[in-house]
Formats: structure tokens, C-alpha cells, sequence
């Protein structure tokens, strides 16, 4: 570095390096065993985190083990959770429930006068909005609008009552999976106290895996309970909406016929 200077400068530079380097030596070389030995240590620690991190945590394996024959009931649960969710996903849709341009076919026969026609349509086209209409059309001989009308409703609340019994069972199955999980955690407490009954002086090492491992059926029941009551939640407002539109597109179809038997029952003026 002295190459850098020149004249006075490169004088003062190799008056004060010696004492300089000598500074710097003095104060480096008793950090650099803490340096260490603080490095060595952070390592340590690290490595022994890591492994109590690992440890602390359960296995699916485990897991399941935990829980016991309770766990196995909430996971069976589980597998009929799921079942009744795909069902209700797939007869709830509104293509399936308000088949497209039924209500509109029943609407051109009506005018048409071909009851048996829309009879048949309706026979052959499943769905909601078909039993609905079908229901209606069995009303129109009478030659009067509030028999038809009241057959509609009554058949949209058969329909409304009908889809919603397809996802009564979860309501069930929300209801008792934590419940079993609460039984499973009861039961296992009472076991990891009765195996600390005979001993003296009993640790909380030795309690906390029976402790940790009851509450397991716990979080099984919960992980059921809550996915279920939100998909319960979510197809009930589905099946209040679909009811409700399927009513809609019937008081459409009919919207002809229940004009020509108002204007029917008007008293003609003298």
C-alpha cells in the first residue's frame, strides 16, 4: 500500500503501520475464540432445535395411532363427510335442478294446448323444476288458476324438503364427530391418570405424552366438524336458491294460462 503514496505521505504511512498493525492484532486476536466459540454454540443450538422441532411434531402414522379406535369412527366419519358433499355438489347443480329451456317448452305447449305433450316432457326430464311443473300441469284440467297455483307451491316445498334430507347427514355427522373427539380426550386423560395413581412423585415429562395424545381425538373431531358446517351452510343456501328460481321459471310457464282464467272470470260490461 505504501507504493500508493509519496513524498511526506509515504513517510507518515510507514511511521504509523507498525504501531497500527500491531493495534489491530492486539484487539483481533482475543475476539476471534469467542467468534468461535459463539459460532460453535449457535450450531449447537441449531442442531438440537432442529431435532426437538422434528420430534414435536407427529406423523400422519402417528397421528392416527393417537387417536385410538375413536380416532378411526371420526375418520370413518370423515370418509362419509366427503361422500355426501361430492353427492350434493353433483345434484344441486342448477343444470340438474332447472333444466335449461324446460320451462320454456311447457310454456309453448301450454299455449298450444298439448297438455299431454308437456306431461311427457316433464315425465322425461329429471329434475326439480320438472316435478314442479308436472305437479301444475295435473291441476290445469280444473280450468282454474288457484288449484294450479297452490300445486305449484306445495310442490316446491316437497322439492325444497326432498334436497334438503340429502344433506341432513351432516348436520349429523358435524354434530357427533366432535363429540366422539371430546369422549376420546375424557377417556384418555382418566387413562394417563391412572397410570400416575401408584407413583409417588409423578413428573410432567412422564404425564405430558398421555396428556398430549388424549387431546388428539380432539383435534380429529374439530377437523371434521368445522369443513361439514360450512359445507352445510353453504348447501342449504344453495337448496333455498335453486327452490326459489325453479318457482320462478313455473309461475313463468303458466304465466299464460293464468291470464286467459283471470280474464275468464271477469263479468263481461252490458
Amino acid at each position: 500500500m505504501s507504493e500508493c503514496f509519496s513524498g511526506p505521505l509515504r513517510q507518515t504511512w510507514c511511521c504509523v503501520r507498525g504501531p497500527l498493525l500491531l493495534t489491530l492484532s492486539l484487539l483481533v486476536l482475543p475476539i476471534s475464540p469467542v467468534w468461535a466459540q459463539q459460532a460453535a454454540q449457535d450450531a449447537v443450538a441449531t442442531a438440537t432445535g432442529d431435532a426437538a422441532a422434528q420430534a414435536s411434531f407427529l406423523t400422519v402414522r402417528e397421528f392416527l395411532a393417537a387417536g385410538g379406535a375413536i380416532g378411526y369412527v371420526i375418520m370413518l366419519l370423515s370418509f362419509l363427510m366427503v361422500a355426501l358433499i361430492a353427492d350434493a355438489a353433483l345434484s344441486l347443480r342448477r343444470s340438474q335442478f332447472i333444466p335449461p329451456g324446460l320451462a320454456e317448452d311447457v310454456h309453448r305447449l301450454l299455449s298450444e294446448r298439448k297438455l299431454t305433450e308437456a306431461r311427457s316432457l316433464c315425465l322425461r326430464t329429471p329434475g326439480g323444476l320438472s316435478q314442479i311443473l308436472l305437479a301444475g300441469l295435473e291441476e290445469v284440467s280444473s280450468g282454474l288458476w288457484g288449484p294450479v297455483e297452490k300445486a305449484l307451491e306445495d310442490a316446491g316445498a316437497e322439492q325444497l324438503i326432498r334436497s334438503g334430507r340429502r344433506i341432513e347427514h351432516l348436520s349429523v355427522i358435524s354434530t357427533l364427530a366432535p363429540m366422539l373427539g371430546l369422549m376420546g380426550t375424557v377417556w384418555g386423560m382418566i387413562v394417563a391418570f391412572m397410570e400416575f395413581e401408584v407413583k409417588a412423585n409423578p413428573q410432567i415429562s412422564e404425564l405430558a405424552p398421555g396428556i398430549y395424545k388424549a387431546l388428539v381425538t380432539t383435534l380429529q373431531g374439530l377437523a371434521v366438524a368445522i369443513p361439514c358446517i360450512a359445507a352445510l351452510a353453504f348447501f342449504r343456501s344453495r337448496i333455498d336458491e335453486l327452490s326459489s328460481d325453479a318457482l320462478t321459471a313455473a309461475g313463468k310457464a303458466f304465466a299464460d294460462y293464468r291470464r286467459q282464467t283471470q280474464n275468464r272470470r271477469q263479468p263481461t260490461a252490458p
